[in-house]
């Protein structure tokens, strides 16, 4: 069974502590993203960490 990840609204803004780098990524992502970000009062920035996190944890490393 594939995993859903769950994302809540945020209600309040804090200090974010992260380091800046830029990316190149596909405009349907962008909108995806614009629209994620719309439903759930999160930035782009904070949903590409939730979801960077999320990938981390469930990739592994074919050998």
């Amino acid at each position: 069974m594939k995993k859903k990840l769950v994302i809540t609204k945020k209600s309040i803004k804090g200090e974010d502590g992260y380091k800046t780098f830029s990316i190149r990524i596909k405009d349907e992502t962008v909108a995806k993203l614009n629209e994620l970000a719309i439903k759930t009062n999160r930035t782009r920035n904070e949903l590409i960490n939730i979801l960077l996190d999320f990938a981390m944890n469930e990739c592994e490393v074919d050998e």
